[in-house]
């Protein structure tokens, strides 16, 4: 870790460099659609026209998880801020840090200047996400940091005082078991005393409820998977047809998570010129192309205090849709 300086072009987004390897798209092609079953990490996902999918998905009526955790954080900022008195605010995979608003005017009301690092692959996001909120909350600046955070967070840099590390949206989900308490255990390395993690995770619920958030009637579900088609076109010279597939999302009741596929209509080979390859799929093949866990109160707190975090605040809506947890690094 290294101490932040802030410049006059402070907006433009500092690079962090990663700390280890992660795999390219053509590395993750191989490796993932080479073999059974086949899937591909859900960042592909996130290309401008996946990106803009993905905030229309978020203001369907049966999409949820959006709405419910910027409810808790409406109802429950100041009590995050009056806990921690941030100085700094770091949150992993920003976007357009949209849903966090809250949180600064809680800390304009309590006469708190904060920095906050919006942390994103994107430059074009991170730059949109300065412009926004510049000016719009007082004392409040903004310091974008470019990188991927699961490239590691050994250079993360960081300002003198309590940090708040926010990892929302229930992102947390998206990784295995494994990889999820390493990514934890990376933040919790990070930590002091005085720093505080901001996690918010979806709810086991209802599968009916489940199912409908990755199936909305209006098809934007259906339209997000199916551009990352699109994506390994562009990227690997590959040539899908994305009408040659149908979306599928469905509960996985014993493993407490929803699963995204791209499934087969029909017999196909796909080229893949980058790999000197072909993939042969049958009828009803699929690739899956996310997992999105949902955790019991039970389960959260497991991960957690397996990842070295106390946890200090535990929010949830009276439909108990969803959970936003304030996690202290427990002492060794």
């Amino acid at each position: 870790m290294s101490d932040l300086s802030l410049s006059a072009s402070a907006h433009t987004p500092q690079l962090v460099p990663a700390s280890r390897a992660v795999p390219s798209l053509l590395e993750d092609v191989r490796d993932g659609l080479l073999r059974i079953p086949r899937e591909l990490p859900p960042k592909y996902f996130y290309d401008d026209h996946g990106s803009a999918l993905f905030e229309a998905i978020c203001e369907t009526p049966e999409y949820y998880p959006t709405r419910a955790e910027r409810a808790l954080l409406l109802a429950h900022a100041r009590e995050i801020v009056e806990a921690v008195r941030p100085q700094v605010m770091v949150e992993l995979g920003s976007g357009v840090a949209t849903k966090i608003g809250p949180l600064f005017e809680a800390s304009a009301g309590l006469g708190l200047a904060v920095t906050y690092c919006p942390f994103d692959v994107c430059a074009a996001v991170l730059t949109k996400s300065a412009a926004l909120l510049t000016g719009r909350y007082a004392g409040l600046t903004v310091s974008p940091l470019q990188g991927d955070f699961t490239a590691g967070l050994d250079h993360l840099p960081v300002l003198a005082g309590p940090t708040l590390y926010m990892f929302l949206g229930g992102t947390i989900g998206n990784f295995t078991d494994p990889a999820a308490l390493a990514l934890l255990r990376e933040i919790r390395a990070l930590m002091r005393p005085t720093d505080r993690l901001l996690l918010g995770a979806d709810r086991v619920k209802a599968m009916a409820v489940l199912n409908a958030a990755y199936n909305d009637a209006a098809g934007y579900t259906a339209a997000f998977n199916l551009n990352v088609l699109s994506v390994l076109n562009a990227g690997v010279g590959a040539n899908f047809v994305p009408s040659q597939f149908a979306h599928r999302a469905f509960y996985n009741e014993q493993e407490a998570q929803i699963e995204m596929h791209l499934v087969s209509r029909e017999a196909q080979t796909v080229e893949l010129p980058a790999l000197n390859t072909r993939l042969q799929l049958a009828a009803g093949d699929s690739i899956r192309t996310e997992i999105s866990r949902k955790f019991s109160p039970d389960a959260l707190q497991k991960l957690l205090a397996s990842a070295g975090f106390a946890i200090e605040r535990y929010f949830t809506g009276e439909d108990e849709a969803f959970s936003v947890v304030l996690a202290a690094p427990a002492a060794a």
